[in-house]
């Protein structure tokens, strides 16, 4: 007897929780709607994340080469590229919310195993190497401002991405996140700090100044690959759920479609803010190398350090830090959702246990993967590689991973077997192939470009 009592009692406490869910999914269902997340900052989420995220310090390098070349005359871009890049993002969010799962593990399902491999052993490779970039741009960022070993500030700052990544709750570490996000204010700050002739500019952004020079041509590829890249499909589609399983209220849209109207529209506003605020971050980065570095004929910046220290003697000291601690803020972030990414595609793909809601023993593959590809980082750092003709690779990769991709993501998101009714509306659908038309264009003039 003494030995069946607590058998019994935990079979009553089993029932006690089961009957408390219960109630608590059906209390969920008729309470009438408030939103899950009170408050602005509370209700953006995936989306803010990953706009946030795409200006990392790569991308810094890259629009700081956009300015300090072509001055204010290829502003326009960022307003071009917004809506595609919100479009295709959006998409991607759908994908994770309406099925509960992410991309890779929708490819998994659905098509061939040829299809998904080669999509996330590409994507893996061009994350990683992004990660050495990252890395080493913070460390070049950190030296600048304090001096120091560059290679000890790139292991401290991949282990702090790290440790948090993997240590953190979910719901913490998603704070952080939305918290670093802040960072990018300080390149808006920066160009409030200098003398910008705002009349010019906003021409210049309002009326295109096409030029069909190459190197014109050839660093309008590159925004558009800096924008729209594939880690950010399989993050914000991850992320999108990995909010719903953590969410014990919370189900799929297939399984239960009545809460689709409140979750496609903060999807919707949740993206464009998010793609909107990455564009808009970018749009300041060249504004304010041109009015400093291209007033002054530095036309010649090929990483974010080199935009910093030129910024120093022209723009002065304060100025100078501002944009420094931005590489530093920005990649704090964007360090982890490429590692993050990376992890989720291949976990989906592998049928391993994933999520950053999981603890260590319980995704320990996914975990790895995390642990594995910024150790890889930090190992770019310490061989001999040009990080320039790297970055270049990862271009490359990412182009020739984000057109099948997209192609599919399209075909997929139509689909009833798929995606139920959540197919796409008709005008989201129509932005999503432009999109994708415009990235195949990119990836083809980068091609000819590279092959001449």
């Amino acid at each position: 007897m003494t030995e069946a009592a607590p058998a019994n009692s935990g079979k009553g406490r089993h029932r006690t929780r089961a009957a408390l869910t219960l109630a608590a999914r059906i209390a969920y269902h008729w309470i009438p709607w408030k939103p899950r997340r009170p408050g602005l900052l509370a209700f953006l989420g995936p989306g803010l994340i990953t706009g946030a995220s795409d200006d990392d310090p790569s991308g810094i390098a890259t629009y700081s080469q956009v300015g300090a070349q072509f001055g204010y005359s290829m502003t326009w871009v960022m307003l071009f590229t917004w809506p595609l890049m919100a479009a295709i993002q959006e998409i991607s969010a759908r994908i994770g919310r309406v099925t509960g799962k992410g991309i890779a593990a929708n490819l998994r399902e659905h098509y061939s195993v040829w299809l998904l491999r080669p999509i996330v052993t590409l994507l893996l490779i061009a994350n990683f190497i992004n990660l050495g970039a990252d890395l080493g741009a913070m460390g070049d960022a950190l030296r600048l401002l304090i001096g120091g070993p560059r290679g000890f500030y790139v292991i401290l700052f991949a282990a702090a991405c790290t440790t948090l990544e993997i240590f953190s709750s979910y719901e913490r570490y998603v704070k952080i996140l939305k918290w670093m996000t802040l960072s990018l204010f300080a390149y808006v700050a920066t160009a409030l700090i200098v003398h910008v002739p705002w009349g010019e500019v906003a021409y210049d952004t309002i009326v295109p100044q096409m030029s069909w020079q190459k190197d014109y041509i050839v660093v309008i590829v590159a925004v558009l690959g800096t924008t729209i890249s594939p880690y950010l499909f399989f993050w914000q589609s991850s992320e999108e759920a990995e909010d719903e399983r953590v969410d014990p209220a919370a189900r799929s849209l297939i399984e239960r479609p009545e809460e689709a109207r409140r979750e496609i529209r903060r999807i919707e506003i949740d993206t464009y803010v998010g793609m909107g605020l990455s564009n808009l971050v970018a749009f300041f980065i060249m504004v304010t190398t041109a009015a400093t570095l291209h007033a002054n004929g530095v036309t010649d910046v090929q990483t974010s350090e080199q935009a910093a220290e030129a910024l120093r003697p022209i723009a002065g000291q304060f100025a100078f830090i501002i944009f420094a601690l931005g590489i530093l803020g920005t990649g704090l972030l964007a360090v982890p959702v490429l590692a993050g990414s990376s992890a989720y595609a291949l976990a989906e793909a592998m049928r391993w246990q994933a999520g950053l809601g999981r603890s260590p023993s319980e995704a320990k593959q996914f975990y790895a993967t995390i642990v594995g590809g910024t150790l890889i980082g930090v190992g770019i750092n310490f061989v001999n590689i040009d990080p320039i003709k790297a970055l270049f690779w990862s271009a490359v990769i990412n182009g020739v991973v984000a057109v099948p991709l997209m192609v599919v993501m399209m075909i997929m998101t139509m689909q009833p077997k798929i995606m139920g009714q959540f197919t796409l509306p008709r005008p989201l659908w129509i932005v999503g192939w432009l999109s994708t038309a415009a990235m195949a264009v990119a990836v083809v003039t980068m091609l000819a470009t590279w092959g001449g």
